[in-house]
């Protein structure tokens, strides 16, 4: 029909996340996605859809017990507790369709002596507190005041109140000169860089601070959220999250079709997009939103690939821990890229059957970074060292594909694919800004 105001192509978080705000602004929208599933790259498989995906004509083992009591992500990612999406699941009421649990720890891995490998004394736990900062082996006696004058320093910035910035130009000053100031030692850098401010490479370094300083406020306010943690992840796994949008959307008036192949775009004599073919069927609309591997192959370019490797734990990750001492049920571990002298970092995220993902007493770890050899398996062979006994493991290597312009000139929206990183903040900021448009 030529009523509808959008059509989105894909179910992952950002296709739904702008589905279900467009729906509730009162326009028509039409959301199709091929698979016959909800949540594209942002899914959560049962055992059945796990293997077909990655073993297809193989049978789940026994073992694993109910394909019911499985959902195991794609892509491992949690909520930041004060980041851009927690506000919008609370301004839409999406969050009503989710319970969310606290991640119990965060973990960071520095190499101290290259001549031997034990995890015990290189995997770290995050400090989240104060008396978690005091008591971290991360740093020295000498370097602990100094590190909480610079969490202070951060805690009390404003951008708008000058008197908070102790003389720092967030736009001119550098992230290294920053760290200088507050005589910080390179290992205590290191940390507050990939695992407080959450920056996936040290680039940052010589870039203006603003932005790291506002990264490491936004850490340092989740944790203060419900203490211990910044992050949350949904019960039943992060598909939770596109299926609770489209719930929003389909409740003003959207609608949706699974299993529908899209077979091209139709332009009009201006150049702007204004339908979608599926087979012998055309759908009009004004404008299309949706993922590179819906877009023609020019609207796109690969700047590069990212490394999944999902594996089935029988056991949580060594040394890993909750607050009272036993073993940590859901955990982040980052390892930055200077410990492995790489140019990436690597994650390795971990949640388990306390969030209703797996069968009873099993953990599903997932291991990624961006590839940076032919090799991908051998680069992530730290991490997977680090995760005990490895039940069962799925590799998988996939585009990172950016949209090649903003899409106002021929109205076709693409998003880009999803980052390593562990949070879904720059997927929300994406989201935000092509909601501006």
């Amino acid at each position: 029909s030529s009523d509808l105001d959008v059509i989105v192509l894909g179910t992952g978080l950002k296709e739904c996340v702008l589905s279900g705000l467009l729906a509730v602004k009162g326009k028509k929208v039409l959301h199709l996605d091929r698979n016959g599933y909800y949540g594209a790259e942002t899914a959560s498989l049962n055992l059945t859809n796990l293997w077909s995906m990655f073993r297809p004509g193989e049978e789940p083992p026994a073992q694993f017990g109910h394909n019911r009591d499985w959902n195991v992500d794609l892509i491992p990612k949690f909520i930041m507790a004060s980041g851009d999406l927690f506000k919008i699941l609370l301004k839409t009421k999406v969050s009503r369709y989710l319970e969310l649990k606290s991640c119990e720890g965060t973990y960071v891995y520095q190499f101290q002596d290259a001549s031997f490998f034990s995890a015990a004394k290189y995997i770290h736990k995050v400090p989240a507190t104060a008396a978690d900062g005091l008591s971290s082996p991360l740093m020295g006696i000498l370097e602990k005041p100094r590190f909480i004058n610079f969490a202070q320093f951060i805690l009390v910035w404003e951008d708008e109140k000058l008197d908070t910035h102790q003389g720092i130009d967030p736009r001119r000053h550098t992230m290294a000169q920053v760290y200088n100031k507050f005589s910080l030692s390179e290992s205590t850098i290191d940390f507050i860089g990939h695992a407080v401010a959450l920056e996936p490479t040290d680039d940052y370094l010589a870039k203006a601070c603003g932005q790291t300083i506002a990264k490491c406020k936004l850490y340092l306010n989740s944790v203060m959220q419900y203490g211990g943690s910044p992050f949350l992840y949904p019960i039943y796994g992060l598909g939770g999250l596109p299926e609770g949008f489209s719930r929003l959307s389909a409740i003003h008036r959207g609608t949706y079709m699974l299993h529908k192949p899209v077979d091209g775009f139709e332009y009009d004599a201006a150049g702007k997009v204004c339908g979608v073919r599926s087979g012998t069927e055309v759908a009009r609309a004004k404008m299309v939103i949706c993922d590179p591997s819906y877009a023609a192959p020019e609207k796109t370019k690969l700047v590069g690939n990212i490394i999944r490797a999902i594996c089935i734990l029988g056991a949580p990750i060594p040394h890993t821990k909750n607050k009272d001492g036993g073993p940590a049920l859901s955990c982040q571990i980052i390892i930055p890229q200077k410990q492995l002298k790489r140019k990436n970092d690597i994650y390795i995220m971990m949640v388990s059957w306390a969030h209703c993902i797996s069968a009873k007493d099993k953990y599903v770890a997932i291991v990624s970074t961006v590839q940076e050899t032919q090799n991908p398996e051998k680069e992530i062979e730290p991490a997977l060292k680090l995760l005990g006994p490895i039940l069962e493991k799925f590799v998988s290597s996939s585009e990172i594909r950016l949209p090649v312009d903003d899409g106002t000139k021929d109205q076709v929206f693409v998003s880009s694919s999803y980052d390593p990183t562990s949070h879904f903040e720059d997927a929300t900021k994406e989201v935000l800004a092509t909601w501006k448009l």
